[in-house]
Parts: structure tokens; C-alpha cells; sequence
């Protein structure tokens, strides 16, 4: 017999991700402030001189994941910038469905854009889910590593996902993988095992000169198991958010839309030289 209990709860955690996406996207035009993020006439100051740049995750889009933390940032005084990338023909508002090695081509030519337009040197990356995991490849195998300073990763599946076990009842259902594969090639990217985590995180998670950060929850049902997220290598940082905030019960997809606690996390790794503890009180900073 199917253990429907262990089915149900993945397929909702992507449901839920999926309606969060839904909601602020549709209001995506009203919702994004005109003289916000993504101001290309916006130069780096003294004290942040790195435009960040805001990886959204699987089935979100570039308003939607950063509603909270893009304004969070630019009040510190950041410039802020943030893509769409791997969209699937005829699927509008989800994405990050497309081929992950793709997405991340994407991604190389957004920060040169950035980089162009600030006069900055070298940009820093914050992401969410996959957006915490793609930009390693741009990292790794297309030269992102002399142009990006730091990675900050809310919730990545830097090793892929069992979806809490979902992913290994797909060999019991013949045709499960290969449509999985020909319909969404980014979430069979992601499965824990795939061709691509193989290549990704063969030889070393890390690229030399790039400073790393990974800030999971025990909570998150989507990327599973949660240490799956934490990275090795001589210049990692991994947050459980828990042993920062004992009480802070946020799941996969609210430790990348709203947790302000993760947010100060993140904030410290993009300025270390000023960071300040990050405690439950961080909440309301």
C-alpha cells in the first residue's frame, strides 16, 4: 500500500509554494514600486558597493520571492536588482521550470547587465530554494566565479530533494521519470541522484574566491533532508535558523518570503565587517 500520508504532505508543500506564487504575481505590475529594485540608474555607495542580486525559486518569478526581502535590503541602502529565468513555452508566472544549466546561462548574462549598468566590479547573489543552488553552476562552469563576491542560499537544495521521500516512489511508476524530465526539466534537475546534481557537485561544492552561506530550517518539508542544503568547503557558512531562533517555525517556502530573521542572517553574510547577532529579536529589527 501507498504511504498516502508521506505523498500528500510534499504534494501540498508544492501546492502551497505554488498558490504563494500565484497570489503576488498576478499583482505583479501593481505591486513591484517603480523607483524600487531593478533601477538601473542605481550606483553602489562606499558602504555597500556590491548591487545584490535576488535569485527567486522553483515556481516563483522576480516580484513574487522578494516582496519582503527587496525592500528589506534597499532600506539598508543596497541596490537591488532581480531576474526571471527558466521559463517553460506557454507557462506564465511559474518559473524556474526550465533546465537548470540554461537557467544558469540566464543568470550569466543578468549579472553582466548589472554589472554594466552599476559600474560595480562584482555583484553578491541571494537565493532562494533553486535560486540558492543554479547560481553554483553559473559559479562553477561559466566564469561566475570572477564576478560574484558572495552566495547567500535561503533554503537550497544544493543536493538535491527526496521531496521527504516522494522522489523514491517514481522507479515504482514506469514513465514517471522521463515525463518528469520532458515536462519540467528543472524539478527533475533538482530529484536527489540527477545527471546534473552529479556534474554540479563533482569535485567540490565551492569555487575558490566566492564566500558561501547557507541558512536552512528544520522545518522545510520541500528540500529534504534539510542538512542536504549545507555546503562543504574552506569558506562556508552554514545557519540552521533554529539554533538562531529556537521558536521561528518557518517552513521552506516562508524562511525565503518572510522570515526577517533569515533576512538579517543573509544581511550579515552580504556585510560581515558590520554584522550583529541574529536572535529572535532580529525579528523586528
Amino acid at each position: 500500500m501507498l504511504p498516502w500520508k508521506r505523498l500528500l504532505r510534499p504534494l501540498a508543500a508544492l501546492a502551497l509554494t505554488a498558490a504563494v506564487a500565484f497570489v503576488p504575481a498576478a499583482t505583479a505590475e501593481a505591486a513591484a514600486p517603480s523607483t524600487g529594485w531593478n533601477d538601473y540608474s542605481c550606483k553602489p555607495s562606499a558602504a555597500h558597493p556590491r548591487p545584490v542580486v535576488l535569485v527567486h525559486g522553483t515556481f516563483a518569478n522576480a516580484v513574487d520571492n522578494w516582496l519582503a526581502f527587496a525592500p528589506y535590503l534597499e532600506d539598508r541602502g543596497y541596490c537591488v536588482f532581480s531576474l526571471d529565468y527558466g521559463q517553460l513555452s506557454g507557462v506564465p508566472l511559474f518559473y524556474g521550470l526550465g533546465p537548470i544549466d540554461q537557467s544558469a546561462q540566464q543568470l550569466s548574462v543578468f549579472v553582466d547587465k548589472v554589472l554594466a549598468a552599476t559600474g560595480a566590479a562584482k555583484v553578491d547573489i541571494v537565493g532562494h530554494s533553486q535560486g540558492g543552488m543554479m547560481p553554483r553552476y553559473y559559479l562553477k562552469f561559466l566564469g561566475g566565479a570572477a564576478k560574484v563576491n558572495a552566495l547567500v542560499g535561503i533554503a537550497p537544495d544544493n543536493h538535491g530533494t527526496t521531496l521527504d521521500g516522494l522522489t523514491n516512489l517514481l522507479p515504482y511508476f514506469p514513465g514517471a521519470q522521463d515525463l518528469l524530465s520532458a515536462a519540467t526539466p528543472g524539478l527533475a534537475d533538482q530529484i536527489a541522484g540527477s545527471a546534473f546534481l552529479a556534474k554540479l557537485n563533482a569535485g567540490g561544492d565551492t569555487v575558490a574566491g566566492v564566500h558561501y552561506t547557507v541558512i536552512a530550517t528544520k522545518y522545510d518539508e520541500v528540500v529534504t533532508p534539510y542538512r542536504s542544503q549545507f555546503l562543504s568547503g574552506s569558506d562556508v557558512h552554514n545557519v540552521l535558523l533554529q539554533d538562531l531562533c529556537g521558536v521561528d517555525l518557518s517552513e521552506h517556502v516562508m524562511i525565503g518570503l518572510s522570515d526577517r530573521i533569515a533576512f538579517h542572517e543573509a544581511a550579515n553574510a552580504l556585510d560581515p565587517a558590520h554584522a550583529t547577532a541574529t536572535t529572535c529579536a532580529s525579528a523586528f529589527s
